[in-house]
């Protein structure tokens, strides 16, 4: 099923709202400004907190640590404390991460698209080229 009417064909109020429920179920998970590229930093490996912090330029402590802690809870990071002097504390992926490997694929492929789309067209539009382009 199409989540368009391009093609004509209608769905139920029932299938309607199960696909909204899922979506929001989807977007309340991984939406938001930073937990796509939290996710994203934490895919070549293992890193420390502020590692996280450097590669996501604008993020700050507290914001950081609150996403790390809803990634967590829905079972997309480890966070890992080494006891050690000093202690570590470090955040991975878990195997459940990857699950939204094709998610993120698809978004990346459709991101691209849409950059070379905004940014061939008018002037009026390449402005908005530009904000994207400082946004990401």
């Amino acid at each position: 099923m199409s989540f368009t009417n391009h093609d004509g064909l209608r769905p139920t109020p029932g299938e309607c709202n199960s696909k909204l429920a899922a979506a929001s179920d989807a977007l309340y998970v991984i939406g938001g400004k930073w937990r796509l590229k939290i996710i994203l930093a934490l895919a070549d490996g293992h890193k420390r907190f502020n590692e996280i912090q450097r590669a996501l330029s604008g993020i700050s402590a507290r914001v950081l640590s609150n996403e790390l802690k809803e990634l967590e809870i829905n079972g997309f990071v480890i966070r890992k404390v080494y006891t050690d002097f000093p202690v570590v504390i470090e955040y991975e992926l878990t195997p459940y991460s990857d699950t939204l490997s094709p998610v993120l694929q698809s978004l990346i492929e459709w991101g691209e698209m849409h950059r070379e789309k905004i940014m061939h067209e008018g002037n009026g539009q390449k402005q908005s080229a530009i904000a994207l382009e400082e946004t990401l």
